[in-house]
């Protein structure tokens, strides 16, 4: 392993950069390369065989080209679709993101947990299963809200997400069948922590709201462990979309110390 091999953070679009802020807390050394998949956003629209073929041809590529170290797909879409395809195409360690559903059943109080997720998400088998294995003495409700992805993009161009939007999706959670007792959120996309304080206005005061970032951050930390790190060029972020249409988002990745945005 070269020492100056980045970790490569894949999202379909900028909700990776709560797990790139998470990451730097505890891993602030590692070079660094930032993936996001504009051309493709939205994911949760699309059908499974088409997100698995994109995602893992995409990392096929980029993996050629930037050798990273590990990589990180920083969408939880992606990761309950494609994750063990990809795992079986790379050969490098593989960090996914799945829906928070673990720390939620131990969170909630009430034993009734709400899910916001894109469509995709939503209707995975790989929910089912964690709801299996970590909630089932509980009551999970789900619902899909992909509206929220480009409302969470449009907040960190700088621009005020619709409330419309953000009231539309809470009060679609809040509508389903046994949703009073709901006492912890489950933000089931990368992108939707952006918009927590937004959401939390919908719901009652002390209302949870839990998401992974922290736990993929600590996972990709363990597995880099004892690894030499050497920036020999800076960090940067590439997207497959337009450049220039991604330059309107360099504020948002300046703050996570990447200045340099290219097109792949």
């Amino acid at each position: 392993m070269e020492a100056h091999s980045p970790i490569l953070l894949f999202d379909s679009g900028v909700g990776g950069l709560t797990v790139l802020a998470e990451l730097r807390k505890v891993l602030p050394d590692p070079p660094l390369i930032y993936a996001a998949d504009m051309a493709g956003l939205p994911y949760g629209t699309k059908s499974e065989s088409q997100i698995a073929a994109r995602v893992a041809g995409l990392l096929g590529k980029m993996s050629e080209r930037y050798r990273p170290r590990l990589v990180c797909i920083a969408c939880n879409t992606a990761s309950t679709i494609a994750l063990g395809m990809v795992r079986e195409v790379l050969e490098v360690p593989i960090v996914g993101t799945v829906p928070a559903i673990k720390p939620a059943a131990a969170l909630t109080q009430t034993g009734v947990i709400g899910l916001l997720g894109t469509e995709a998400t939503i209707r995975q088998a790989y929910v089912d299963n964690l709801e299996a294995e970590f909630a089932s003495d509980k009551t999970l409700l789900r619902y899909a809200a992909p509206q929220l992805v480009d409302a969470a993009e449009a907040k960190l161009r700088g621009q005020a997400p619709s409330p419309e939007t953000i009231k539309a999706a809470a009060e679609g959670l809040k509508a389903l069948d046994g949703s009073e007792r709901i006492d912890t959120v489950v933000l089931a996309c990368t992108h939707f922590p952006l918009l927590e304080d937004e959401l939390a206005a919908h719901f009652v005061p002390g209302t949870r709201f839990v998401h992974g970032a922290d736990g993929i951050a600590r996972r990709i930390a363990q597995l880099t462990q004892g690894q030499r790190f050497d920036r020999t060029q800076p960090d940067k972020a590439i997207t497959t979309g337009d450049l220039e249409e991604f330059q309107a988002l360099a504020p948002a990745f300046s703050e996570q110390k990447i200045d340099h945005l290219d097109r792949f």
